[in-house]
């Protein structure tokens, strides 16, 4: 899966009327990422229970370690407004060793 030592990307969506600094801020509390940016205006158009559904939508881009994944998954769904959150882990095969060192400290639980 992944390595508890590298730096993963979650990425995860929000209605634009949610408080995405709220959402955020609620995962750094709880150490379960370092950092999240918040892109807002983008435009979501998917297949949901046979439709085709077109949604405005803000694109959360949440950094952390692989070590915390599990419990983002675990943890993330209970904050989301969604009945099916979007979450995706994508790997980060690369990084500036410094902000690396600093995205694995700050959800470093020990």
């Amino acid at each position: 899966m992944h390595s508890p030592d590298e730096v993963v990307i979650a990425l995860t969506t929000l209605p634009p009327d949610a408080d995405g600094e709220a959402f955020v801020e609620a995962l750094l509390a709880e150490r379960l990422v370092a950092c999240g940016t918040l892109l807002p205006g983008a435009r979501s158009v998917y297949r949901w229970e046979g439709r085709i559904e077109r949604a405005g939508e803000t694109i959360l881009l949440l950094k952390t370690s692989g070590a915390r994944v599990a419990p983002l998954r675990e943890r993330l769904p209970a904050l989301h407004p969604y009945d099916v959150p979007e979450l995706l882990i994508l790997r980060c095969d690369d990084g500036f060793p410094p902000y690396v060192a600093w995205v694995l400290g700050e959800v470093a639980t020990g």
